[in-house]
């Protein structure tokens, strides 16, 4: 059976991640792309607030990889589960390197219109990325 070409898309914006190619991955999202992260309140939009998220998430975590467990499409929307897994090598949200690994799960759903991945839900397990990072 031939894979959803949501589920491919996907494939191809995290895969683009991976590997460091940003220009890759934002070609798999719309410009108006919109931003719903739990426990922030208000929606954010655009490829540019994208992108900076990802710089800082990069800085933090050089080595960052974000895992598909389980993805699956339907109705123009695609659910994936991630592990999140890298090293603790630069500062996140204030607190310095601590040279550990991290490893979390992330659920996410994407709705994808004409080819472009146009929204994002995530719910991504920041208590146990926390512990990791400040707990000896």
């Amino acid at each position: 059976m031939a894979e959803h070409p949501d589920v491919r898309l996907l494939r191809t914006a995290l895969g683009a991640l991976n590997a460091g190619d940003l220009d890759a991955c934002l070609g798999c999202i719309h410009p108006d792309f919109l931003i719903n992260l739990a426990g922030v309140a208000q929606q954010l939009v655009g490829r540019d607030i994208w992108l900076a998220g990802v710089e800082q998430l990069r800085a933090a975590f050089p080595d960052v990889r974000l895992d598909i467990e389980d993805i699956f499409a339907a109705d123009g929307r695609v659910a994936v589960r991630n592990t999140i897994r890298g090293t603790h090598l630069g500062e996140f949200q204030g607190i310095a390197p601590t040279g550990r690994s991290i490893e979390v799960m992330s659920n996410e759903i994407y709705r994808v219109e004409n080819g472009l991945i146009v929204e994002e839900w995530i719910v991504t397990d920041n208590a146990t990325l926390f512990a990791q990072v400040t707990t000896s």
